[in-house]
């Protein structure tokens, strides 16, 4: 029960990685704030694991992130940034307001949550995002997310200096087994698990339980600041 007693908010905490991670905490003592933008999903997970609260809400709209963190309880331990999806297609196939929105879910949406952690996370709390590892070798239709990959563990970095005492990590995860993923790959799905089981050298498809285990261990150590973590099973070290 090593977060007994501490809050963690969530943002993105009704499905996948987010709520995974917070059934985690929660199994650790920790108090729960779950954000989201889907209200029914976010009901299921305040039930499931008895969250102090929730929020339901576009977490990109910056009047309404400010009203969020306004309304949080006076001490908040750790946040954890889940929100957003990634943006497949070519550059200059894809709407400008697209591309607008795709880095606001990411790398503005960051930088305002870290604005607000500076001042409503207590000192050796943790800020924490996700980011991804697939994007980093060059490819078609990947510049977006090629962009938010090499951007954020610098933004990480800089802002793990700037909010100090709060720590700051990034969490760069490969494939992960969750609904999102699902829904991107739709029939193609048990094709991708069936080549990852036999490629990766762990031989399985990471899940939402294993990124969860990664970010628990993150806010518990508190040596741990301005620092990358990926978690893809080593799918970074064989071929495409």
């Amino acid at each position: 029960m090593e977060l007994r007693g501490q809050t963690l908010v969530v943002i993105g905490g009704s499905a996948g990685i987010g709520l995974e991670t917070a059934r985690r905490a929660r199994a650790e003592g920790a108090r729960l704030i779950l954000a989201g933008r889907n209200p029914e999903r976010l009901r299921q997970a305040a039930s499931e694991l008895e969250a102090y609260s929730t929020a339901a809400f576009d977490a990109t709209d910056p009047a309404l992130l400010d009203q969020f963190f306004r309304d949080l309880p006076d001490r908040i331990d750790h946040v954890m940034v889940t929100a957003g999806r990634p943006t497949y297609g070519r550059v200059l196939d894809m709407d400008l307001a697209q591309a607008r929105r795709a880095l606001d879910e990411h790398l503005l949406l960051a930088l305002q949550v870290a604005r607000h952690a500076a001042t409503r996370v207590r000192p050796g709390g943790t800020l924490l995002l996700m980011g991804g590892t697939g994007a980093r070798r060059p490819g078609l239709g990947l510049a977006i997310a090629s962009t938010v990959t090499a951007a954020l563990p610098a933004l990480t970095a800089s802002l793990a200096l700037e909010l100090a005492p709060v720590r700051v990590n990034l969490i760069a995860a490969g494939f992960v087994d969750t609904p999102l993923s699902a829904s991107l790959l739709g029939a193609e799905l048990d094709d991708r698990r069936r080549h990852l089981r036999e490629t990766l050298p762990i031989r399985r498809v990471v899940g939402p339980a294993d990124v969860a285990s990664l970010a628990v261990h993150i806010m518990i150590n508190t040596a741990l600041t301005g620092a990358t973590y990926d978690i893809d099973g080593g799918q970074q070290l064989v071929p495409a």
